[in-house]
């Protein structure tokens, strides 16, 4: 079982959470997944863009006790690879999810994704109706539209930023401080803040510490992310749906209204909104955040039924 990192003392070295295993996606892809322990049926948790599985072990710490939790990297994010000629198209996200789905011989697993972790999911259960008993969904990244937008770099902020994004630090200290003291990192819970330095960065060869998803990859994350057709598919998605968002959720979110236009459209669906949190809800207040779960998967559903 991995251990569950606060921010600690940041003149430490980095101190990545030792990975379970990796898997190899059918489009040839290393993904690798994190073993977070519990009891109960198996929750695959899926992150943000940006970050990596191990930033939603705070999270786990309060599902442990209903769930095994199994955290994953999404392609070029944390240990896992980039893909093949840098095709950064969001059913490539889903690959990923299916792929430890299989690899661990899953049976009708929960799951938990934040932002693009959360289409990632919906995208996984389209492709393969059925795979999960149940899904929350925090604030994810669905243009509402039946006809998918061309990936673009134009007017899209979230990229633009990405390319400006600083790559190396001077060490662990350094880092933390730097995220610490600027929005919106500094509204990060701290465990979940040392978790990303730690398991974001890698140490470089000729000293510091550097990103390990390239600003250039993340920034094509972003230009591809209205660019599924996760929307129009939300009918075929069968299982159970909790769409959560954050009451102070800006721009660069997903609020009621657009959850509301995504209910409608799926089959069982709940909609949450979380007094106090932004878009980074998950890692902002974790315990806060899984009591929702928790709230939304009581009783827990049947895993055996259609």
């Amino acid at each position: 079982m991995a251990d569950i990192r606060d921010g600690g003392a940041a003149d430490e070295p980095l101190r990545p959470m030792v990975p379970a295993g990796r898997v190899t996606t059918p489009d040839g892809v290393g993904i690798t997944y994190y073993d977070l322990g519990g009891n109960g049926p198996p929750l695959l948790l899926c992150h943000a863009t940006g970050f990596c599985g191990p930033v939603l072990a705070p999270l786990a710490s309060h599902l442990r006790a209903r769930f095994h939790c199994i955290a994953v990297d999404g392609r070029a994010h944390g240990a896992s690879d980039p893909p093949p000629g840098d095709d950064f198209d969001w059913h490539g996200f889903a690959a990923d999810v299916l792929a430890v789905v299989d690899h661990l011989g899953l049976e009708r697993p929960f799951g938990f994704g934040h932002s693009c972790g959360g289409a990632a999911l919906l995208l996984a259960e389209e492709s393969r109706p059925r795979t999960f008993a149940a899904l929350y969904c925090f604030e994810p990244v669905i243009y509402p539209g039946d006809e998918p937008l061309d990936p673009s770099y134009e007017g899209n902020p979230l990229a633009a930023g990405a390319l400006r994004r600083r790559q190396t630090f001077a060490s662990r200290a350094d880092a933390i401080a730097n995220f610490a003291g600027k929005a919106p990192f500094d509204r990060l819970d701290p465990a979940a803040l040392g978790a990303y330095v730690d398991n974001g960065f890698a140490p470089l060869d000729e000293g510091g510490i550097g990103l390990r998803c390239r600003p250039e990859h993340e920034a094509q994350v972003y230009a591809h992310a209205f660019s599924h057709d996760a929307y129009a598919r939300l009918p075929e998605v069968r299982c159970p749906v909790t769409l959560a968002c954050g009451a102070d959720t800006g721009s660069d979110g997903f609020g009621p209204d657009l959850l509301g236009a995504f209910a409608q459209r799926l089959a069982t669906s709940t909609t949450m909104v979380l007094p106090g949190l932004g878009h980074f809800g998950p890692i902002e207040d974790p315990d806060a955040v899984a009591a929702s779960v928790l709230d939304s998967w009581s009783p827990t559903p049947d895993t055996t039924g259609a």
